[in-house]
């Protein structure tokens, strides 16, 4: 079974209604792996359902929390912010500073600036949750009920955080943070407690009084987590292993969520995305890629297939380059597969069969509509980044392919797919290794270091490509055998010149598969024009 199908299966024993939840504090711009919790979530609701499960999927937006600090694409205004909540701010400019006018006339705010692109990706690839605001519910009064509990068993919610975090909260620690006289959570100490209202006073010298029942303020986060378990009805949430870890929220969260009179969600705790190369993904510190970037490269069912065909707790390594080349064409060689008369096999072993169900079951789940798969493209990537830099225009994309037979019709589905590899070609993902270049003029100075032997090399060279059948496997051999009669040893020599002359450098990607998509006419002539500089 898949791992979601695994984890919708344990909550089938638990009933058959269920809430699946996802959120995500809007401080700073979104990056792929942030796409994990989400799609993670999704996958688990999908498969639930598919179950046969009354499921709903919600996708909480964190707008309660307080911006930490002026992080290093904001403009120093934002220093009178720091500590107030990011739906109660406004949206940076371009230069990082607020904008002050769009959020006084739209109600434009920091958390709907980073929260939008993010909603945008998500309709791309396919999640529709139900959207549920935090700092909305808070003023809607959803968390009431809740803190109440939370304010009057203040010791015992104390003496849970201690003995399971192993730390000592500061004296005049209160399971409610209020509102401060400047509108922020820090820099303010509790005064007293009557229901609705927790008395205050902060470092300004102002001192008043929070009302729970509008919000004024918040739960901590040890609290507001398990807070929103009960008043949502939460029964399976994924999160990351930071909170997963012992003695962290989840830890102190499942005690707490009891003494709020309602049960722990079933957990699914997922390991980080990391950038190759680069370690963690952190918006803050600019070691991302975001959603909306890794769209325009490839389709969005080949970054669901990322998430779909990694267990949880397997940490995944995004690569923009080879990486993804890779993952692209293990999802076309996945889609042409009939998983169906495969498993028909009363042959397979357990564990040939646990490999093809484990791959049907990613594919069903890399789908952006459920139950409906889509068609292998019948062309790889490879193949398409090929033509994208050996083609002028699409028509004669389509051409070369309708002409090797690959493809017939040019449906939406290839369309798409090769305006996404022109793009991944123009920009800095764009693996090296592929990356065609060919020479419209010869290079002087890479040539004239030429000796004898190469020279001669090259006038062979000439000799059979004008001649040989213009496809990739008579070019593949017309190539060696340019050296046959002149007593060369080396057969690399043969495609060092050719790299040489048409590159402008010593080696590079598979050179036959590139001349033959190009017009054998450039190609020797660049190659004459070479013989004609040593020659003068």
């Amino acid at each position: 079974m898949h791992w979601a199908d695994v984890a919708a299966q344990s909550l089938s024993h638990k009933g058959d209604k269920h809430v699946v939840s996802t959120g995500i504090t809007p401080s700073g711009e979104f990056h792929i792996g942030h796409l994990r919790e989400i799609l993670t979530g999704d996958m688990i609701a999908r498969a639930a359902r598919d179950a046969g499960l009354d499921v709903d999927f919600v996708f909480v937006i964190d707008s309660a929390d307080p911006l930490r600090k002026v992080y290093d694409f904001l403009g120093p205004e934002y220093e009178q912010f720091v500590g107030n909540q990011l739906g109660a701010i406004p949206a940076p400019k371009e230069d990082g500073n607020p904008d002050w006018e769009r959020f006084e006339n739209e109600g434009w705010t920091y958390a709907n600036h980073f929260l939008e692109p993010f909603l945008s990706a998500l309709h791309q690839i396919g999640v529709q949750p139900r959207l549920i605001d935090n700092l909305e519910s808070y003023r809607k009064g959803n968390f009431a009920a809740l803190s109440k509990i939370a304010c009057d068993r203040a010791d015992d919610i104390r003496e849970c955080i201690e003995r399971i975090s192993g730390r000592e909260l500061p004296d005049g620690w209160f399971p409610w943070s209020p509102l401060n006289s400047k509108g922020g959570l820090d820099k303010v100490r509790v005064t007293g407690y009557e229901y609705p209202l927790v008395h205050w006073e902060d470092e300004y010298g102002e001192n008043g009084s929070s009302d729970i029942t509008k919000g004024e303020g918040k739960l901590p986060w040890r609290i507001d987590w398990p807070a929103k378990w009960g008043w949502i009805g939460v029964t399976c949430e994924a999160f990351g292993k930071d909170h997963g870890a012992a003695g962290g929220s989840y830890s102190t969260g499942r005690e707490i969520v009891e003494i709020l009179g309602h049960k722990p969600p079933q957990p699914l705790v997922y390991e980080w995305i990391s950038l190759k190369g680069k370690g963690a993904m952190s918006s803050s510190a600019g070691n991302t890629v975001g959603p909306i970037e890794a769209l325009k490269l490839v389709p969005p069912e080949i970054l669901r297939l990322l998430i779909a065909k990694s267990k949880p707790n397997k940490a995944i390594e995004f690569d923009t380059g080879m990486g993804l080349v890779t993952l692209a064409d293990e999802y076309e060689r996945l889609s042409a597969r009939n998983f169906e008369q495969e498993l028909a096999n009363q042959e397979l072993s357990r564990r040939q069969r646990v490999q093809i169900e484990d791959a049907a079951g990613a594919m069903r789940m890399a789908s952006t509509i459920s139950g409906n798969q889509v068609q292998s493209a019948a062309v790889t990537f490879r193949h398409l980044a090929l033509l994208a830099q050996t083609k002028k225009s699409d028509e004669d994309v389509w051409r070369s392919l309708n002409d090797s037979g690959a493809v017939l019709t040019v449906t939406p589905q290839l369309q798409d797919r090769l305006d996404r590899m022109r793009y991944w070609i123009q920009s800095p993902h764009f693996p090296d290794e592929m990356r065609i270049q060919i020479l419209s003029q010869p290079s002087v100075d890479v040539i004239q270091h030429f000796n004898e032997e190469e020279v001669n090399i090259l006038r062979a060279l000439v000799v059979e490509l004008s001649n040989c059948q213009w496809t990739k496997k008579d070019i593949s051999a017309a190539i060696p055998r340019s050296i046959e009669s002149l007593n060369v040893s080396h057969k690399w020599l043969a495609y060092k010149v050719a790299y040489l002359c048409l590159m402008g450098v010593e080696k590079g990607p598979r050179l036959a598969p590139i001349l033959s998509e190009m017009d054998r006419n450039e190609i020797v002539s660049l190659l004459e024009s070479c013989i004609q500089i040593l020659d003068s």
